[in-house]
């Protein structure tokens, strides 16, 4: 069976199924690992390894206690092969169902598979309790969109959950050409630093179905947007005859606050 040149790297399959582009350009990875924020003995997990396009350069950090999550048995199999000091490090297991990999402290980095980001951001927020630095590249579209701010048409669900417990910065442009095959997007790496909860929301969960339901009709003011999901008394004021994208991360948390003094909200499961 003969494979597409373009569809293979290193004698290894990209898989469409997981939304595999390996970044090929050396200036590009390196550029990326060193945005990461060193520290003595610090904890390193990268989310989908791939080909090792930017894990060969985090094994050289000195002093670092790396992990790395990957779904691919084949890709897992290379690069324990390819990097003998990886063996007991990857963890073969879907990013999205995966336990937290350490008990205490620890930063993120990867290329994310751009079919699954979001719920990758998802899953980071479950576990920001105990994330210090998230260094991510995502579509540039959705780059640009996570690091937003409000009256912006591009604000919205995920710039309000990231800004509210991390400092969002936009780093640099990856052109489609440095990867193989080339995407049909731009791309985009984001910082986020850990703000250790700086607003003090207790109930993540409540806060992310408020969002959720605020943007699910962008369109209408929050009065129409959330009158299914907050107690009627609620919804007067001046902030109900704004638009959710017309809201700063302080109003929404403003809002949550109200919301569970009334020890009334509605719990019910919002989906996107």
């Amino acid at each position: 069976m003969n494979h597409n040149p373009a569809r293979t790297i290193a004698g290894l399959q990209l898989k469409k199924s997981l939304g595999q582009h390996f970044l090929h350009d050396e200036n590009v990875c390196r550029k990326i690992v060193d945005q990461v924020t060193l520290s003595p003995g610090m904890r390193l997990l990268e989310i989908g390894p791939g080909g090792g396009a930017i894990t060969k350069y985090l094994i050289q950090l000195q002093d670092i206690d790396y992990k790395a999550i990957e779904i691919d048995t084949e890709k897992v199999d290379y690069l324990q092969k390819a990097y003998p000091q990886l063996k007991g490090k990857i963890i073969t297991q879907d990013i999205l169902k995966a336990d937290i990999p350490f008990d205490s402290r620890f930063s993120v980095i990867g290329n994310f598979p751009y079919n699954i980001s979001s719920p990758i951001l998802f899953k980071i927020l479950e576990w920001e309790p105990l994330v210090d630095e998230v260094i991510g590249m995502f579509q540039k579209e959705v780059a640009l969109r996570i690091a937003a701010g409000p009256g912006s048409k591009t604000y919205g669900i995920l710039s309000v959950l990231m800004q509210a417990f991390f400092k969002v910065t936009y780093l640099l442009d990856v052109h489609e050409n440095c990867f193989t095959p080339p995407p049909k997007v731009k791309s985009g790496v984001l910082r986020f630093e850990t703000s250790h909860n700086r607003f003090d929301i207790a109930d993540k969960r409540r806060f992310i179905i408020l969002v959720k339901a605020a943007f699910n009709q962008r369109r209408k003011t929050l009065r129409n947007a959330l009158k299914s999901t907050v107690p009627a008394e609620m919804l007067s004021g001046p902030l109900m005859d704004k638009r959710a994208e017309q809201l700063a991360v302080a109003d929404f948390v403003d809002l949550y606050r109200q919301l569970i003094l009334s020890g009334k909200y509605d719990q019910q499961e919002i989906t996107l």
